[in-house]
């Protein structure tokens, strides 16, 4: 990597808005094309793995499916799952690989058309041009809290799933955690395995067995191409999917929330706000727990019939594995709970994007809905492109699996796309190649 400054004035021909792995990746492909660029990072390089995760995180996917661009996992344990600091390391590491020109500590404030074609990019560092712009900042920007969480009694702590580090950090006392994605759930288990006592709000996330009849379900999916079939064949609803909740703690392990319950966790059903019948605040729950554990359970049992199809169709011997039964039902649920007695409170309820430094071009680009427009990563404004995002052309895209192939058609797209190519976006262009190309 190679230490770069913002310098008020410049142009450039390609500039990367974040320094994560897929900003890195897609700069990887600029330098080996030759492509005068800069990547400018808000905080450092790969930051989000080291500040936006707890201290016991670990990988959900296998380690052999981390492969950035030249950059393949090579350590001793494709099998297993990075923790933290580990996966930080690695991208660290990445950056370390190739002559990436990257500027940190500097955010992009503001995007607008550049008269004459390209776009004039505004940052805390002075203001440069560009050619074309790539957005690799992911889509997961600022954490959803409720409406009625202003609403919780003052003693109660309340931290976001991106600021949790540990137990130790909480106050003693009960917690509660709210949401229970991917994140919600490995923070509910880190808490009880502290010893503490923990409450857990439940919604409709899906989960999945992480082994099944020999090998680990994702390896499986994978082999079955799963995270190759583009959104386009699934809907684009799929971008609002939560993914499956599972763990690689430990070796790998599943996640089963009856399992939580027998050890001593209490699980509601989805939260729905504060409400004070006279004897103190209590937050108050809808009856949907048993709907959505059941849920859950389906989704887990459903892929393993996928999986069991496809050993079949390719003729391949694996183990046999009985299939789960659950460990525990809930009784009536309880749809009250007294905050008096609540230390903290871990909302894990998701994220919204925050677009608004595309400034100017932001009505061509967003959708009603806020999401990017885009086919393959390509807007509809001509230079203007997107990296990184959860289901940008496959499942996998979200993920280390697909960045590759995503960042390669991204630069190769660009690349024509200066030289006087057309521009595979969606059909409402603000502005026209040849106008931009011009810059």
């Amino acid at each position: 990597m190679r230490a770069a400054q913002v310098v008020d004035g410049a142009h450039h021909e390609v500039l990367v808005v974040g320094g994560g792995q897929a900003g890195l990746s897609l700069s990887h492909h600029l330098v080996a094309a030759g492509v005068d660029h800069l990547v400018v990072e808000r905080d450092s390089v790969a930051h989000e793995w080291r500040d936006g995760r707890w201290d016991a995180f670990t990988l959900v996917t296998p380690n052999w499916h981390c492969r950035l661009p030249g950059y393949p996992y090579d350590g001793p344990d494709p099998d297993g799952f990075m923790r933290r600091d580990e996966v930080y390391a690695w991208v660290r590491r990445y950056a370390g690989t190739f002559d990436a020109p990257v500027a940190e500590g500097v955010t992009v404030t503001g995007l607008a058309p550049r008269p004459g074609g390209g776009f004039v990019v505004s940052t805390t560092a002075g203001t440069v041009t560009a050619d074309a712009v790539t957005a690799a900042v992911g889509g997961y920007h600022v954490p959803v809290v409720p409406s009625w969480a202003d609403a919780l009694p003052g003693h109660v702590v309340q931290v976001q799933s991106y600021d949790y580090r540990s137990a130790e950090e909480l106050p003693p006392g009960p917690v509660l955690v709210v949401g229970t994605g991917q994140s919600g759930t490995q923070i509910a288990e880190d808490l009880l395995l502290a010893g503490r006592e923990v409450h857990l709000a439940a919604g409709r996330a899906p989960r999945v067995a992480r082994r099944y009849r020999g090998k680990d379900c994702m390896t499986w999916l994978a082999e079955m191409g799963v995270y190759d079939v583009p959104v386009a064949a699934r809907g684009l609803a799929k971008r609002e999917s939560t993914n499956h909740y599972v763990t690689g703690r430990d070796g790998g392990r599943d996640i089963d929330l009856r399992d939580f319950a027998r050890r001593g966790m209490r699980l509601y059903g989805r939260a729905t706000g504060v409400a004070d019948d006279g004897s103190g605040p209590a937050l108050t729950f809808d009856p949907t727990l048993a709907r959505d554990l059941d849920h859950a359970d389906s989704v887990a049992e459903s892929i393993k019939d996928d999986i069991d199809r496809w050993i079949a169709t390719q003729g391949i011997e694996a183990l046999h594995e009985d299939r789960y039964v659950p460990v525990w039902r809930p009784g009536a649920e309880t749809e009250r709970l007294d905050l008096a007695g609540i230390a903290a409170v871990v909302w894990s309820v998701g994220f919204r994007a925050d677009w608004t430094w595309l400034g100017d071009l932001a009505p061509a680009v967003l959708d009603p809905e806020g999401h990017p427009r885009h086919v393959r990563g390509l807007s509809p404004v001509p230079g203007l492109s997107f990296v990184g995002l959860p289901w940008l052309h496959t499942w996998g895209s979200g993920r280390f699996l697909g960045i590759a192939q995503d960042t390669q058609h991204v630069a190769a797209a660009v690349g024509d796309w200066r030289a006087g190519g057309s521009w595979e976006g969606p059909a409402e262009h603000t502005l026209t190649p040849s106008s931009a190309a011009a810059g």
